[in-house]
């Protein structure tokens, strides 16, 4: 029994400061990584980062330090760590092939919320898909349709195709075409258009709408009809002219 106590007491004398030493790195380690983490989130959010990129890089920052910290503490405890280290390699590439779809759409992810082509709001048009955008998330950006339909579409697959974004400007022009009989008159037609477009308020007169003929089709003269409006008032603008016109034209034997 002395013998097993000497032997014991031995131990603790070798390795016991490199036991408590461990043990500090560790403790010490793991608050220093957590507090990093905290001061890089400020310092993003004070950078106006998506919060979204924000908390993962928070997240991805955290768990790096404390990897690092506990790797320290083993071999400060004597145990070979570059075995180690290479497991960990290892076990990081095999899960980069295996996650390469993930890691393309996280990367498009970041580049979205980065350049910012796109906005929560804005009406868009990419990926195959038409929709207002509801959220931009680190792998699948979400749209919702005019019918209400939500369409999540991967991000990689967002950017990887044109984005056409019907929200960044202020204005758009409404490209319309009228056709009139072959014996109607000309004139006549263009100003009934001008009066419609004329007596709306919606539409902007600078740039003043454009009234002109495009082309002569068969029995038909085909008018381009291109007025300038707010954005936000292009789809009622489209359909109540369309109707007035057709209506006055009636009125008008044309």
């Amino acid at each position: 029994m002395e013998e097993t106590i000497k032997e014991i007491q031995s131990i603790v004398a070798a390795y016991g400061l490199t036991v408590l030493g461990a043990i500090a790195t560790l403790v010490i380690g793991i608050w220093i990584s957590k507090w990093l983490a905290k001061v890089s989130g400020k310092v993003l959010d004070k950078r106006n980062v998506d919060p979204t990129l924000s908390k993962f890089t928070v997240r991805l920052v955290k768990i790096t330090l404390i990897t690092f910290v506990i790797i320290s503490a083993i071999s400060q405890v004597g145990i070979e760590t570059t075995s180690f280290v290479a497991v960990i390699g290892a076990a990081g590439l095999a899960i980069g092939f295996a996650l390469q779809g993930s890691l393309s759409n996280f990367a498009s992810g970041v580049m979205l919320i980065i350049f910012k082509p796109i906005k929560v709001g804005d009406y868009i048009e990419g990926g195959k898909a038409a929709g207002s955008v509801e959220s931009i998330g680190i792998f699948v950006t979400t749209l919702v349709t005019p019918d209400n339909k939500v369409i999540y579409i991967p991000n990689a697959t967002l950017t990887g195709s044109n984005i056409t974004n019907y929200s960044v400007k202020d204005t758009r022009r409404v490209d319309m075409v009228f056709g009139i009989g072959n014996g109607d008159d000309i004139d006549k037609a263009k100003n009934v258009i001008k009066s419609i477009l004329d007596n709306d308020s919606r539409i902007l007169k600078d740039p003043a709408p454009l009234i002109a003929v495009s082309e002569l089709a068969g029995s038909r003269v085909n008018f381009n009809v291109r007025p300038w409006v707010n954005s936000a008032d292009y789809g009622r603008v489209y359909s109540d002219v369309t109707e007035q016109i057709k209506k006055k034209f009636d009125e008008q034997n044309i």
